[in-house]
């Protein structure tokens, strides 16, 4: 099982968020890009036709995964994103229900003493019942913190973390959606809002 790769990459004044995945339900190694947590693109490419010709073991898959990721890395340091994404969604990916995960509560999450995420997870715009989210909250102080929860008959699910509200702004939280035998996986950034 490959969980995928995530990481931020500063060009010019943009911080983008570039994101790798094997979708093993749907055989396709997908990269994402992400700006303030809107996707800009995507590169992706099926393996069915290896998987049928039994040669992609996993660690081919993973390799292969991570040889995308950095070629959507250094295309985004050399300023040639737009060379690398797909022009346009293949016909097979048209087909394919993709799961994605949002944050509800974004812009209020910090009450009484505990990080409170509200989290909804879609496949192909209606909410998902009995999808799995783990989450990875990571703070500069403390080791990292692990948690699951199941959504709800809307596709919702809530995170309930006791933290102190100052180490907030140095903190991010990772969630992984599964449902289904697919994933999908996305990286918040917390921040203080001033008031």
């Amino acid at each position: 099982m490959i969980f995928g790769f995530n990481t931020d990459i500063k060009h010019e004044d943009t911080v983008y968020h570039v994101q790798s995945e094997a979708r093993e339900g749907e055989q396709l190694l997908q990269t994402q890009v992400f700006v303030r947590g809107r996707c800009i693109g995507k590169r992706a490419t099926p393996y069915p036709e290896k998987v049928a010709g039994g040669a992609f073991s996993d660690q081919q898959k993973e390799q292969s995964l991570r040889d995308q990721h950095r070629l959507v890395l250094d295309a985004l340091r050399e300023g040639k994103l737009e060379d690398v994404l797909d022009k346009r969604e293949p016909e097979v990916l048209a087909t394919i229900k993709e799961l994605d995960v949002h944050w509800l509560n974004a812009q209020s999450i910090h009450s009484d003493k505990n990080l409170i995420m509200r989290l909804r997870v879609t496949e192909t715009g209606s909410g998902v019942q009995g999808a799995r989210l783990t989450m990875r909250f990571a703070r500069p102080d403390a080791a990292p913190f692990y948690t699951q929860v199941v959504t709800d008959s809307g596709g919702d699910a809530e995170m309930k973390v006791e933290v102190d509200e100052s180490s907030l702004s140095e903190s991010s939280v990772l969630v992984q959606a599964s449902y289904s035998g697919r994933t999908a996986t996305r990286k918040f950034q917390l921040r203080k809002v001033e008031a």
